[in-house]
This record gives C-alpha cells, structure tokens and sequence, in this order.
C-alpha cells in the first residue's frame, strides 16, 4: 500500500491561499501511470487544483484489499481535514458501503459504482455507448483496403476486443463494440478474451498476438495497463488497435502510429465535478450521476497521427451512429450476450 503526496495550498492567483478545500483521492489497483483510468482521476483532480483554491493527497492500494484501510486513513484525518473522498474504482464499493456509514459526516465520491448512502455520490459510465461508437469504426475499416502509420489491415474481416477481468462494468464496453461492429457489418468476425488482470502487458500481448495472427487488423482493449501490451503487438504485427479510457494515442505517444481512436471515458470529468461541488456548496449527496455521450462523459477521439488518413465517409457514418444514439434511435445493449447476431470467438 502506498500513499503518495498532493499539491500545495495555491490558488489560481499563485499566493499561498488560507483554508484549501482538502481532497483525499483513493484510486483504483494498478495505480498511476496506467495511462488509463487512473490517470484520467489524477487529471481531474489537477484540473480542479489549478481552478479552485485546493490541494489533494494520492493513495494507491497495491491490492483490494488496502482499499477500506486508505479510506479511513482519509476519513480520521483532521490535519488536514478532507472535506471530499474521491474513491476511483469499482473495488471501492463494499469498503465504501461500510465507511460512508461510519464516517456520515464525511463527503465522499466513487466512480464506477452506485454506492446508496446519503453522504456518497455515485458517477457512473455509459460506457456502452462510446465503445459501440469504436466497434462501428472498427467495423467499417475492417472492410477498407487502408495502410496509415505503422499498420494496414489484411484481408479478413476480423476485429478483437480484450478485456481486463470478466466483470459486468467490462462487459458493457465489450458488448457496445459488438454491436457497433454489427452494425458496420454483421459478417465481422469479433475475436474476444479477457486478460484477468489490469497491469500485465505481456499478457495483453500475448492475447493480441493471438488475435493478430488469427486474422484480426484491429483489436480494442478495456484492459487498463495491460492493454499497453494490445499496443505493442500492434505495432510487431504492423496492425491496428483502439484504446481506452483516455486518448492514449496522446497518453502513450510511442504507439500513436497504430492507434486509430480511443473510447475516452471523461473520470477527470468525474472527479473535477464532484470536487467543484463541493467548493461551491452543491456537493449532493446521495445522487447518482449517469454520464454518457451528451454530458461529456464518452466519446470516440480519433488517434492524433491516423485521423488525418481515416476516410471522411466513415466519419460521416460514425457522426450518424452517435446522432442515432443520442435520440433513441439506436439501443446499444449493455451484455454480450444480447448483441443478436453477433460472430464472436471467445481466445
């Protein structure tokens, strides 16, 4: 377990400011530097200290099980007083439960997870609509005779996914790339496995090295660090891979050459909301925040180095399939297994 320190007390003016709005920020297993997840909550909270008069402290659990320990640590706290717990993760959930109730003075936040106390705001995800929004990318450049960067795609109409743990909240972003892939070509053959984990490259490399060779020429990951693997096998392979989270062809640049978009899921969003709130007094506890494509929590960013070579008519598809989305017309399902008619082979 380990806890890392914060900012110091300076407002946007740069004087040293009196009584900051104290931030306790507990992230998810896997830590900083996943360029993903993580990484989006620490942008957020950044943001809210370049903005607001506050200052944070890091604590990353090494396992789950650190989890209800560092949300204590935060909550008996009163040099500094945290006047808002941001809990990233749905590990945080069944520690969270238990804290929030015997700490009801405290202000706390989560991520990924409903947590029903009155003292705690949920944000969670629609994560299946942006991925739906990458697998229909991914399904229409299967198809494509295209060469840009590092890759090109082959002749089979294959595409991957990997995912990290087989959990319900990975399941969404798995179902939405099949659906958009379905609905890009239902003939798409979809390859998916999970990895297991969320920080094990080689293991996320040695599943898209399968894929690869299996015929698929782009392969989207929901896997955390691991799916930095995804990337490399990518680029060995002279293919093509989509990424998560965060815009990781800006976020891990070295693989920009092959990364045609990321479903950017907005956590800084998150964390940066629930942190102004409480520094205007409208922290609601209690509340469960649903971010989706029209509240700026998911979308398909286009990888900074390939946008340029992606053909305008599938951007145009893409803007189509999101205005579908957006009004109803289109239902993106939240399980693989109600994704009719889909190909898929599980690695």
């Amino acid at each position: 377990m380990q806890a890392l320190g914060g900012t110091a007390a300076f407002g946007a003016t740069g004087f040293l400011q009196d009584d900051p709005t104290n931030v306790g920020m507990v992230y998810a297993t896997g830590g900083l530097g996943d360029n993903s997840f993580n990484d989006m909550a620490h942008n957020g909270v950044q943001r809210a200290a370049e903005q607001f008069d506050v200052q944070f402290q890091n604590a990353e659990p090494g396992s789950p099980s650190d989890v209800a320990t560092l949300q204590r640590r935060f909550a008996r706290s009163q040099n500094p007083d945290y006047e808002l717990i941001c809990c990233i993760g749905f590990v945080q959930a069944e520690a969270l439960r238990q804290n929030a109730q015997r700490f009801s003075d405290q202000k706390w936040m989560v991520v990924d997870t409903v947590v029903e106390r009155p003292n705690v705001a949920s944000y969670v995800f629609k994560e299946h609509l942006g991925s739906f929004q990458v697998g229909h990318l991914a399904g229409l450049m299967t198809t494509r005779d295209f060469s840009a960067g590092a890759g090109k795609t082959n002749d089979a109409t294959t595409v991957g996914f990997v995912g990290g743990k087989e959990i319900p909240l990975i399941q969404k972003f798995e179902a939405g790339y099949l659906a958009g892939v379905q609905h890009a070509n239902p003939d798409v053959n979809v390859l998916s496995a999970y990895a297991g984990a969320w920080n094990d490259p080689a293991k996320g490399q040695s599943i898209a090295n399968s894929m690869y060779n299996n015929g698929a020429d782009i392969i989207y990951h929901a896997a955390g660090g691991t799916g930095t693997g995804v990337f490399k096998a990518a680029q060995s392979n002279n293919r093509y891979a989509i990424g998560v989270d965060a815009d990781q062809s800006r976020s891990l640049p070295e693989y920009a050459d092959v990364i045609l978009a990321s479903m950017v899921k907005h956590v800084d969003e998150a964390v940066f909301r629930s942190i102004r709130n409480v520094t205007n007094g409208n922290f609601k506890g209690g509340r469960v925040y649903r971010l989706g494509l029209q509240k700026n929590g998911v979308e398909a960013v286009y990888g900074k180095e390939l946008e340029s070579a992606i053909p305008q008519e599938v951007k145009s598809a893409l803007q189509r399939s999101e205005q579908k989305i957006v009004s109803g017309a289109i239902s993106v399902p939240t399980k693989p297994s109600n994704v009719g008619g889909a190909t898929t082979t599980t690695q």
